[in-house]
């Protein structure tokens, strides 16, 4: 056991290295609490349907939550819903229905393609909409301790308040303006850092089509408020994990823990990870640029959803992963070829006591000692792909054969695309 600020820190005897954002260094997993996980990931703002892009994301924490599992892990997790933002009330009144009508339609979408791609879904799956007064409550206090003000009906907190503003990004201060200024959107294009106070809370406005009534008045929170208020909702201590996409690092998870950790005395997070984008000729996935694909597109041109998923999983989460027609092709390519490898496989040894062989555990071995690396999924599906290509199943007893497919078996209930 160790000590991270107040907070104990406890080993498992797993040799698993995750890469934390927070110091940018590749360090032993240590959950906050002995063999259970807390983990929190920024689900989809949804405000329009998630594309293979934003899937990305999710599959890489899929692949996090199922290999903390494989490794013995009890893991306890949560994903939001953003439902309430500015981009939802402007596309809201593009289509010219109502933010509920156009989420929940969105919300539905989500959990559908999940399923297919053989996501598990989170414990928590909390709206923003429905925790409003969590919200509330969470500015009042940081209004009341000096962290945040009102101005001109609006609600902004003041990065200079917090000791170490920035600290996960590794943003200089030294560079921060001496005359005050204001950012009132909930979130900004590009990746550039907004130097400045940062909005909590839009005071109502005649016409507003949302709103809530609260004990700090009429209004709506903003996007950087949202997920604070469900951490605390759902996990009254130090999160073990917390992930998002690479884009979070910029801006939206500094605010999110300085916020925080204003109204509470220990660490977010133990571990940040963070998730790079898929890109279409170099250029990251977007409604904005006409480059967005669904898992249906791919769908219609022939690809299997375990193909999809293979392909977005296939690589190094930290890495770009660049979509063309002929990498999706290769990979869908790869998989079926491994996955006619291990029907054999299990064809001999369908009905046979499995045994323990070399084979069975060099399979796991190389498994392991791949993912245990920041979760090299690549690495460790080519290794396991040698593996079986060394194999003659027509060889085999159905004993050893049985083994070696409960060895896949295994490393299927992390990968979900072998069987």
């Amino acid at each position: 056991m160790i000590l991270y600020g107040s907070v104990k820190i406890y080993y498992n005897n797993t040799m698993l290295k995750l890469f934390n954002s927070c110091g940018k260094r590749l360090e032993p997993f240590l959950p906050v609490n002995k063999m259970k996980v807390s983990v929190f990931t920024c689900g989809p703002s949804v405000y329009q349907r998630s594309h293979i892009g934003n899937f990305r994301t999710f599959l890489f924490e899929d692949i996090l939550v199922r290999y903390l599992e494989f490794s013995g892990y009890r893991v306890t997790r949560g994903m939001n819903f953003t439902d309430i933002e500015d981009k939802a009330i402007a596309e809201a009144e593009k289509r010219k229905t109502g933010v509920a009508e156009l989420t929940r339609a969105n919300i539905r979408s989500f959990i559908d393609e999940t399923g297919l791609l053989k996501m598990k879904l989170p414990d928590y799956l909390p709206l923003a909409s429905e925790h409003v007064g969590e919200m509330a409550e969470i500015i009042g206090r940081l209004v009341s301790d000096g962290h945040a003000y009102w101005f001109r009906g609006n609600v902004y907190f003041d990065p200079l308040t917090f000791p170490g503003f920035g600290k996960l990004y590794g943003l200089d201060m030294s560079s921060w303006p001496e005359k005050k200024k204001r950012f009132h959107q909930d979130t900004y294009p590009g990746v550039q850092w907004n130097l400045g106070d940062f909005i909590l809370w839009h005071g109502y406005r005649p016409g507003d089509p949302v709103f809530w009534e609260t004990p700090i008045g009429k209004g709506r929170p903003s996007w950087n408020i949202q997920d604070p208020a469900m951490v605390t909702r759902y996990f009254g201590e130090t999160l073990s994990i917390y992930c998002g996409g690479i884009d979070n690092l910029y801006r939206h998870h500094d605010y999110s823990l300085a916020i925080l950790e204003s109204v509470r005395p220990y660490p977010m997070a133990r571990f940040w990870l963070h998730g790079e984008h898929l890109t279409v000729k170099g250029r990251k996935m977007s409604k904005s640029r006409g480059n967005v694909y669904y898992t249906e597109t791919l769908m219609r041109r022939g690809y299997t959803a375990e193909e999809i998923r293979f392909f977005l999983i296939y690589g190094h989460y930290r890495e770009r992963l660049s979509y063309t027609e002929r990498n999706m092709t290769q990979t869908a390519s790869l998989l079926r070829n491994t996955r006619d490898m291990v029907r054999a496989l299990m064809k001999k040894g369908a009905r046979g006591p499995g045994e323990d062989s070399p084979v069975s555990r060099a399979l796991l071995r190389t498994f392991r000692r791949h993912m245990d690396n920041d979760l090299d999924v690549r690495a460790a599906f080519d290794g396991i792909h040698r593996e079986l290509s060394g194999i003659r199943a027509d060889l085999l007893t159905k004993e050893k054969a049985a083994g070696i497919a409960a060895s896949i078996k295994q490393i299927d209930s992390v990968l979900q695309v072998l069987l």
